[in-house]
């Protein structure tokens, strides 16, 4: 056996081993690196090596856009701009059978859109419209599971700090302005999906729509949140247009945040202290997580480990079909026991020369790789926006399974069709010029 096939052994076992233990994943990122690389080379350049390796990691301008965005989205979620985007919702399209289901679908989608965050839209349309759903005779499990499924499109449509780190790990094969333009059409096909679903549910069911609003009140909606709404303009439009880079982008968006906090006046000063303190939290976990993956990327490319598995897949598999069935397996399993972050920046190097080898472009395989871990943060054991979204309504983990399965089944469906029709993610971005 080579040095090489050992040290990947070694690798992958110390690591899954590390997190069977319930040692925390940027932990296990690290001690398995460091751990292979002494195999290599002894103690002393091993860990000085891993410790550079993280550093230079995350020595990158374009990361500073996921702190502010980080914090852009605290912001939102205490400035009242869920319960505008709800309202909004409502009087478009409430008054369909289900009508809640969907105001949650398309409220998720708008709120996770603005504030680049899942786990912020799981927090604040789930604890906005769960007691309401269940006072109209939603099962709560039910309420749990919409929220849950349709809080992923804020991953996929744009801003998304997802898809800035997708950017970094792909070495600049894909541009952050490509991928947010490539997001739309996949983030809105899954949050079609989710409504076709409950609509067949809420047939099945009889759940209730709301009253039918007059345009007057429809108007009024819209002019209470178009506000926000115009928030995605400025970021998405300057990134694509060149007038600022996605970091600049995310500075604007706190800003932005800041003052249409004050305009709708629920948002104080006093509150800036606790927004601080959560988006400090998050930011230093997120970073840490970057910092460790990136060494373990490194190591990746000093063991020549995306090489040989390229050459490996292209030998033993030679049907490209095949390839990618593969890889979306893989992903889907990977995603139900690691987070996004490390997810992403540790199996893209790996994946991603793969895939190109067989003419996938990297921005439609940045939307392959999103989609099949937006599955993941909502499957157990880890699934961290399961465990969101059944904590904010109050519900066992173990009752939103059975409503959450057939949604999660549409977003499987979506991911195929992404797989497998390229045009779904590069018609846009070429659309824009933004790629060839």
């Amino acid at each position: 056996m080579s040095i090489e096939t050992l040290s990947i052994i070694v690798l992958f076992v110390s690591f899954m081993g590390l997190l069977a233990y319930g040692v925390p994943v940027a932990y296990a990122i690290g001690i398995s690196t460091t751990i292979t690389l002494l195999m290599n080379i002894s103690y002393m350049p091993a860990t000085t090596t891993v410790s550079q390796r993280m550093t230079t990691g995350i020595d990158n301008f374009a990361l500073l856009a996921i702190p502010f965005f980080i914090l852009a989205g605290e912001i939102m979620n205490r400035g009242g701009i869920a319960n505008r985007l709800i309202a909004f919702a409502k009087s478009l399209i409430g008054s369909f059978p289900g009508g809640l289901a969907y105001v949650n679908i398309i409220s998720a989608m708008l709120f996770g859109a603005i504030s680049g965050s899942a786990i912020a839209a799981a927090s604040a349309i789930g604890s906005t419209l769960t007691d309401k759903m269940e006072k109209d005779g939603y099962p709560r499990e039910f309420s749990a599971a919409v929220n849950i499924s349709s809080s992923t499109t804020g991953l996929l449509i744009p801003p998304s700090n997802v898809l800035i780190i997708f950017a970094l790990a792909s070495g600049g094969t894909a541009s952050v302005a490509a991928l947010f333009i490539a997001g739309y059409i996949p983030g809105l096909l899954v949050g079609i999906t989710l409504m076709t679903m409950v609509y067949f549910y809420a047939k099945k069911k009889g759940l209730p729509r709301e009253e039918k609003v007059g345009l007057k009140q429809l108007l009024l909606d819209f002019k209470n949140a178009v506000l926000s709404l115009t928030l995605l303009v400025i970021v998405v439009g300057g990134i694509v247009a060149g007038v600022f880079t996605a970091t600049e982008a995310a500075a604007i968006a706190v800003v932005y945040a800041i003052l249409l906090g004050f305009i709708n006046k629920e948002l104080s000063v006093k509150d800036f202290r606790p927004i601080i303190l959560r988006s400090a939290k998050t930011t230093a976990i997120v970073m840490f997580l970057i910092a460790t993956s990136m060494a373990m990327s490194w190591l990746f490319s000093f063991e020549s480990i995306p090489q040989s598995l390229t050459g490996f897949l292209i030998e033993v598999v030679h049907n490209p079909f095949l390839v990618l069935l593969f890889i979306n397996i893989t992903l889907l399993v990977v995603g139900t026991f690691m987070d996004m972050t490390p997810a992403v920046l540790i199996f893209t190097p790996i994946f991603l020369p793969v895939v190109m080898t067989m003419g996938v472009h990297p921005v439609q395989f940045g939307m392959i790789m999103v989609l099949n871990l937006c599955i993941g943060v909502c499957t157990p054991p880890v699934g961290t926006l399961l465990f969101v979204g059944s904590g904010v309504a109050k519900v066992p983990v173990t009752k939103v399974i059975k409503p959450l399965l057939p949604l999660l089944g549409g977003m499987a469906l979506v991911l195929l069709l992404l797989t497998y029709i390229p045009e779904l993610s590069l018609w846009l971005p070429r659309v824009f010029g933004l790629i060839d």
